[in-house]
């Protein structure tokens, strides 16, 4: 056996390279992992003694990244996400992986190679879209909270699609082999739901007053636990038994805690596995595979979100929501690539189809990425083709335009614009609210302020808030673009308002004044002057007292 130890420093040392380098790239680092895999398999720049053992480490990262998963899902948070994002969530699934498994028929795979593709294709990266919904406020719109109560339905279906092909393990796909999987799946969730709800808790209050034995206790869990599982006689595989050791642990008190001391080993193995599958890629080698790694990342990069924009839109939503939501979907999903390397460690696919769908991965991540840094200008160049995939009844929140003139526009009113909703309420201004935001119009209509859903660079936004008979214009977006090309749009018209525009560097501030904004507020800079003038104020410990029960009540309303 060859040194270990150095192949690892090797491996780890490249990894980190471009980990880093990536993260200039704005890529990500999932990417890094599989270039490195790359370099050392089919490139060949280290030859490798151990491949065996990298191979055990991934698995070890494969059970520990379904242990966390195990750790923080809860069915609540799928009852949490309402019945649009889990109609539409299963619509999806149901379409693509019919879709998908077709084209695995029509490139030449075999059923069950077709079982695998499909389930690859159907589902998308929950780490990437989270963190681009998160980098553009975007969590909380409409489209925001869509997206991720599909890609929630999509990890839970995802969970059983792998527990259905690795509990088949080598057997013929037949009506009795599937019931028996099915009684056997539900007699091990029902053993580990006894377990998280009679036992587990009590076991771990005790151990928690010492967090290294808790940390040991809880790898001792997950590790005993998917031995188990995977015993010939149960006949699932480790990674299941991480999920479930997951799921035992996720209703402990002491829960993020344990999240919180695996992580670090979790991401380690992690990265051992991404670099592990790209090792295993032959696409240097085989030029044969060419045509169908292109027609599947066609399918996954057009025809996916094509398929949830459709979905959206026969549910009712219109045309930009559903576009935003969409393109978020361009890509597979990390539960791709473990399925594949699942598939193939039991022979059930071939090392080709493992290499095309990492291909397809590693290039839908990089393509993906720019669809949503893009998204909003991508839906203004596509808005004039995509009336066809919005019904005339779109549902998102708009209601009957209201006769406007010598108003204000608040564009806005979470936050900032929270504070200048009240002064505007307490001074009986004639005013309407502009929100990307559901949960905000709905609370403003039921306390009958004049609202409307959307986002104000909608051209028939702008119309329904009358910007063009508006004397005073308020964004409190953060979006700088947003704000842009809302100053663009009132730079056009004949009786230009006044604007007031959200800035929060001064590199931006700079930036809006120069587009024709008349005043731009930089939220710490107002801090500060609120800050200054309480203390200023003779009577500032009144001031302390009376904002201090004003705050309270508001947050407690």
């Amino acid at each position: 056996m060859g040194n270990i130890y150095l192949e690892l420093t090797v491996i780890l040392c490249i990894a980190s390279f471009l980990a880093i380098l990536f993260r200039f790239l704005k890529q990500p680092s999932i990417l890094a992992y599989l270039l490195t895999g790359i370099l050392i398999g089919p490139l060949a720049l280290i030859n490798l003694n151990n491949l065996e053992v990298i191979r055990s480490m991934a698995e070890i990262g494969i059970t520990l990244l379904l242990f966390s998963l195990g750790l923080e899902l809860k069915i609540a948070d799928l009852r949490s996400v309402g019945k649009i994002s889990i109609v539409s969530g299963l619509l999806q699934i149901g379409i693509t992986g019919i879709l998908g498994f077709l084209l695995g028929k029509v490139i030449g795979f075999s059923d069950i190679a077709s079982l695998y593709l499909a389930a690859a294709l159907t589902f998308s990266s929950t780490i990437i879209i989270v963190k681009f919904l998160s980098d553009k406020k975007d969590l909380r719109s409409l489209y925001g909270k869509i997206t991720l109560g599909i890609l929630l339905v999509q990890d839970m279906v995802a969970i059983g699609a792998l527990i259905l092909l690795t509990g088949l393990g080598n057997s013929k796909i037949d009506v009795y082999s599937l019931v028996i999987l099915i009684l056997k799946g539900i007699a091990l969730f029902g053993w580990t739901y006894v377990l998280s709800k009679y036992l587990i808790p009590k076991v771990v209050s005790k151990i928690a007053r010492s967090p290294e034995q808790l940390f040991l206790f809880s790898l001792a869990f997950v590790f005993g636990l998917s031995a188990l599982v995977s015993s010939p006689i149960i006949g699932f595989s480790i990674e299941i038994g991480g999920f479930l050791a997951g799921l035992a642990l996720a209703n402990t008190y002491e829960n993020y805690q344990i999240i919180s001391r695996v992580r670090p080993l979790r991401d380690f193995f992690i990265t051992i596995f991404f670099v592990s599958l790209g090792i295993q890629m032959i696409l240097l080698k085989d030029v044969s595979i060419i045509l169908p790694l292109a027609l599947i990342l066609l399918f996954v990069v057009f025809l996916k979100p094509l398929v949830v924009l459709s979905v959206l839109g026969f549910l009712g939503h219109r045309k930009r929501t559903s576009f935003l939501s969409a393109i978020s979907f361009a890509q597979v999903s990390e539960f791709s690539l473990i399925m594949v390397f699942t598939g193939s460690r039991l022979n059930h696919i071939s090392n080709d189809i493992l290499s095309t769908v990492t291909a397809v991965g590693a290039l839908t991540f990089v393509l993906s990425t720019y669809f949503m840094v893009y998204s909003d200008k991508l839906y203004r160049i596509f808005s004039p083709m995509l009336d066809f995939f919005e019904r005339k009844n779109a549902k998102d929140g708009r209601i009957k335009k209201e006769n406007l003139e010598d108003h204000i526009v608040l564009v806005g009113a979470n936050r900032i614009g929270e504070s200048v909703l009240d002064a505007l309420v307490d001074n009986n201004e004639k005013f309407v609210v502009i929100d990307f935001d559901p949960d905000v119009i709905k609370s403003l209509k039921d306390n009958h302020i004049p609202s409307y859903f959307g986002d104000i660079i909608d051209s028939e936004i702008q119309d329904l808030a009358g910007l063009d008979k508006a004397r005073l214009i308020i964004s409190t977006i953060p979006d700088m673009e947003d704000n842009i090309l809302l100053l663009k749009a009132v730079s056009k018209i004949k009786k230009k308002p006044k604007i007031l525009v959200t800035a929060f560097d001064n590199e931006d501030a700079k930036a809006l004044y120069g587009e024709g904004a008349d005043y731009v507020v930089l939220p710490h800079v107002a801090g500060g002057h609120h800050l200054a003038k309480i203390i200023v104020d003779e009577n500032h410990l009144e001031l302390i007292e009376r904002y201090r029960a004003k705050d309270l009540a508001k947050e407690l309303s």
